[in-house]
């Protein structure tokens, strides 16, 4: 599965869970880091650290695991790395605060999932 697949898969495993705000930023030319970053939010931590336990267990059952997982605990940033994609949940507050749609997204490279 290419980068961008990798990424919409994600986004919809999301949707399944009612995660908030789900879109997918290309950042290939802009960073090194990924080709492509998910970013969604959940209504509260504990939706957050649910949202990003559903996430590992759909992409394992077909066969990818993360890199890197960090901020599942505490539920407000959680991150799951899978080498060119990478998975960002945040709270309501967190995501305001961070706000990497602005960071690294324009209307060229984002796509917007909804239900």
């Amino acid at each position: 599965m290419d980068s961008k697949e990798f990424a919409k898969k994600v986004c919809e495993i999301l949707l399944e869970r009612k995660a908030q705000d789900v879109v997918s930023i290309d950042v290939r030319g802009k960073t090194e880091v990924a080709d492509y970053y998910v970013v969604a939010g959940g209504r509260s931590m504990t939706q957050t650290k649910a949202l990003i336990e559903h996430v590992e267990y759909e992409m394992e059952k077909i066969g990818y695991s993360p890199i890197r997982r960090e901020g599942i605990r505490e539920g407000r940033w959680a991150v799951l790395d899978y080498g060119d994609v990478i998975v960002h949940l945040f709270n309501d507050e967190t995501r305001l605060f961070y706000h990497l749609e602005s960071l690294w997204g324009n209307e060229e490279n984002i796509v917007k999932y909804e239900d």
